[in-house]
């Protein structure tokens, strides 16, 4: 039995794959079909969640045990067979990449193909470029007004504030007295 999965980005309009595996591959394998398929190293941390149709979190298949420390159960994705978790149609899953920024694909059994057998997982369909792997987090920058007539450097003395008189008022000995006593 095949399993065709189709993945989405909510990051990338026009990003999609297909990835038909064997139903008796590992999560792992999809993994490694996926990270083949979109250009991502294979050895990052991530995990799939089984989700409902709302999307909704429920089991965690992670690519290590992490000692999480709880009573749950830990379910790894080279010891976690696909058909063991999957069998219907449209079962959707979340594949985390990034932990740090918590960004995920989108993925949904589109197909169940019944009687073949498949070796070696491929990507059937890619269609835009995928997420970066890895983002860093932007410090957002203020807007930046521009003036409101034409400038040039020479509208600025060598001090590049635009006035040569010093304004005593400006800087009030006691206020940075008191930053150095904090």
């Amino acid at each position: 039995m095949i399993f065709n999965f189709r993945l989405a980005s909510d990051e990338v309009n026009n990003f999609r794959r297909e990835i038909k595996i064997d139903a008796r591959a590992t999560f792992l394998d999809l993994k490694n079909a996926i990270c083949d398929a979109v250009g991502f190293h294979k050895d990052q941390l991530s995990s799939f969640f089984l989700c409902d149709n709302d999307w909704e979190k429920d089991k965690e298949i992670a690519v290590e045990d992490l000692g999480s420390g709880t009573d749950e159960d830990i379910y790894l994705m080279d010891e976690c067979v696909l058909e063991d978790y999957i069998d219907d149609e449209g079962q959707k899953l979340l594949y985390t990449f990034d932990y740090d920024n918590d960004r995920s694909f989108f993925i949904e059994m589109k197909e169940l193909i019944t009687g073949k057998d498949l070796r070696d997982p491929v990507c059937t369909l890619s269609t835009g470029k995928a997420p970066a792997q890895h983002v860093e987090e932007v410090e957002e920058v203020p807007e930046v007004k521009t003036p409101q007539k034409n400038t040039s450097l020479e509208d600025f003395d060598e001090t590049m504030y635009g006035d040569d008189e010093y304004n005593p008022d400006e800087f009030d000995e006691s206020s940075f007295s008191e930053l150095n006593e904090e």
